[in-house]
């Protein structure tokens, strides 16, 4: 059984890593549409055509289920995808459910890293409307931590003088709990853990999306862990330097270096 992964850039990567940690007996292709990354200024239609472009592509290797590790790609097309196809699709959304859940009995609020153009959409407004029924939850794009994180800009100094930046306006006394509601973001939690007060806790939605994975594999009876824990790395454009930034990049998360 082959498991499809998908998202704009490397970003998906840090939920392929979670996979890879808690369903190692399967096998992966994952597929970044580097024609069109980033995703997060860009319109929702014209971001919607690109989605269907690349998720086609993927399903030329007969993959048995799909996951949309963006959350962006996710509110946008997640539910014309399950339409179209009759795989188990898995999407993301930003972990803030859980989030206000953790901090309901502290008073403390939430503030929510994402794109901006997941933040504009209906389903990102549905969700914290649904959830948040004491008014806690702020929200705050940061655009260009994804162009960081693809040009593989890891220096501390740099990002953690960005998110002194970013978080300058914000009272932090008052927060409880940062989501990191891009899946490019998690690269950098470590550098964000020490740039923020110890009292604050961060969350993203990996754990939770493979989760769901792994539960919807059991119930369309596909998950039989008959795989060997390969990955293979696609783009859409076909750029091999490309593709060798994400073996690179999957290396860091997962401590192995070597991918197909």
């Amino acid at each position: 059984m082959t498991i499809g992964f998908f998202d704009s850039g490397i970003g998906g990567l840090t939920v392929l890593s979670e996979a890879l940690r808690k369903l190692p007996n399967e096998d992966y292709i994952y597929i970044a549409d580097t024609l069109h990354v980033p995703y997060g200024t860009k319109s929702s239609e014209d971001v919607k055509t690109y989605i269907f472009e690349s998720i086609e592509m993927l399903m030329q290797y007969h993959i048995d289920a799909l996951v949309i590790a963006c959350n962006t790609a996710t509110s946008i097309a997640v539910n014309e995808l399950r339409d179209m196809y009759a795989i188990p699709i898995i999407g993301m959304e930003p972990a803030v459910k859980p989030a206000v859940e953790m901090n309901r009995a502290t008073g403390k609020r939430v503030l929510v890293f994402a794109t901006q153009l997941t933040l504009q959409q209906e389903k990102y407004y549905a969700l914290v409307s649904r959830v948040d029924e004491q008014g806690i939850v702020d929200s705050l794009p940061l655009p260009e931590l994804v162009a960081y994180c693809e040009a593989l800009q890891f220096d501390k100094r740099v990002i953690t003088e960005y998110f002194k930046a970013k978080l300058a306006p914000y009272r932090l006394s008052d927060y409880g709990i940062v989501v990191l509601g891009c899946t490019h973001y998690p690269f950098y939690a470590d550098i964000l853990r020490e740039a923020l007060p110890p009292h604050i806790g961060i969350v993203d939605g990996s754990a939770g999306t493979v989760r769901r994975l792994a539960a919807m594999l059991h119930r369309y009876g596909i998950g039989e862990g008959q795989g060997n824990g390969n990955v293979k790395l696609l783009s859409t454009s076909g750029d091999k330097a490309y593709e060798d930034k994400m073996r690179t990049a999957l290396g860091l998360l997962t401590g192995n270096a070597i991918f197909t």
